[in-house]
């Protein structure tokens, strides 16, 4: 193996801030929103940060 870690720039451009799932709460600086890609739990749809990621991201373009 070459080493190094394979997945490090897997992320980039993959973040919720540009996922047609992620909800905005509010304008604030710490770019805090609400993930909609499944059903909510009895607790609400999950928090996320702007910049978090995950395997479900879907570019939506209007948000580019």
């Amino acid at each position: 193996m070459s080493g190094g870690d394979p997945w490090k720039h897997r992320s980039k451009g993959m973040c919720c801030a540009t996922c047609m799932w992620y909800v905005e709460k509010g304008k604030s600086k710490n770019n805090f929103g609400r993930c909609r890609r499944h059903s909510p739990s009895m607790s609400g749809y999950p928090a996320v940060f702007g910049n978090d990621w995950c395997g479900d991201h879907k570019l939506d373009e209007t948000k580019l």
